[in-house]
């Protein structure tokens, strides 16, 4: 067993249960809400409506939750503080780290490494000790420690400041055992980029990686490919179907257990009580974006399709506790 920090402090990895390895509680622009709080709404109603939906998914007997809200995702502990005293029966890990497509927020612009052509001499990142306090020590003052490092690349591929950001989590990742979370974009086959930075040139184990949003693509191939490498497939969109179907992430999970790989996937939905980036008229597209589309229409479908109740256990306990404990 492993100890793994949660925000109401360190659990046994054995108790973690029944887990949900990517859902958002908040997703929010902070500037945006600082200056036009009407966007925000009231904050009690906001946290009473978290409270509410999380309560009603810890019913279900989902033990955890693994919330990868970081900056650049409005990461704001003290609320999430608020939420998780109020729903006792559910684990609410957080995470450090850094969410960006293209460069590093402004204010590392012209600090660290972006000083060292002009000084001559290597700056260190100051992220990795920003990150690495963030695991050890607890985020902005409030005691609370982040179990996990998350990073993203995207679309637009490799791009300095995501490269920055990738390396300076696995630098943290290194430093500290943490697990890490990467958003990846399947389509392009971004995984490949995640395996020859952060695990063969940053030196972190595959084993400790989830490839978030890999359910994005069909190409069973290649997901076998990446769960032959070691990673954690990060099955964890069910409930955003703004381009693909249900029965079709499904089928891929299907397939997936066909052929031998639940010991290589964690199912999630990727779900937010709240979320500012999306425009409420996409909303009607995202009827079933909430925290219990698994348990009531995902795993019905599963079952119906040949995946047995034991590899669904794998999938929802054992893949996320193996994540935590650093275990084959």
């Amino acid at each position: 067993m492993a100890q793994v920090q949660t925000v109401r402090g360190p659990v046994d990895s054995a108790e973690l249960g029944r887990t949900y390895v990517h859902e958002h509680v908040f997703v929010l622009t902070p500037d945006v809400q600082q200056n036009f709080p009407e966007e925000w709404g009231d904050e009690e109603a906001r946290v009473a409506d978290a409270v509410s939906r999380l309560q009603a998914l810890a019913d279900t007997g989902v033990r955890t939750i693994v919330d990868p809200t970081v900056v650049g995702l409005g990461r704001y502990v003290p609320r999430i503080q608020r939420v998780a005293e109020q729903v006792p029966d559910l684990h609410v890990v957080v995470a450090t780290g850094c969410y960006t497509y293209d460069d590093v927020p402004f204010f590392f612009h012209h600090r660290g490494p972006a000083l060292t052509a002009v000084l001559g001499v290597d700056v260190p990142d100051p992220m990795v000790d920003l990150f690495v306090g963030d695991l050890e020590r607890g985020i902005a003052g409030t005691g609370v420690r982040a179990g996990m490092l998350k990073c993203a690349i995207d679309a637009p591929g490799l791009t300095s400041g995501v490269e920055r950001v990738m390396r300076a989590v696995g630098k943290a990742a290194v430093a500290t055992g943490a697990p890490v979370t990467v958003h990846t974009h399947p389509a392009t086959r971004t995984g490949l980029e995640v395996q020859r930075v952060l695990c063969e040139e940053e030196g972190v184990d595959p084993r400790r990686v989830v490839l978030g949003h890999s359910g994005d693509t069909t190409d069973v191939d290649h997901l076998c490919a990446l769960a032959d490498a070691g990673f954690v497939l990060g099955m964890d969109r069910f409930g955003i179907y703004l381009d693909t179907t249900m029965e079709t992430r499904a089928d891929t999970v299907v397939e997936m257990c066909r052929r031998g790989y639940a010991g290589s996937m964690a199912l999630s939905q990727d779900a937010s009580c709240y979320i500012d980036w999306i425009d409420p008229e996409i909303l009607p597209f995202l009827p079933d974006w909430n925290y219990l589309h698994i348990g009531e229409a995902v795993l019905p479908y599963l079952r119906e399709h040949g995946v047995t109740e034991e590899q669904i256990t794998t999938m929802l306990v054992d893949v996320p506790r193996r994540l935590f404990e650093g275990a084959v």
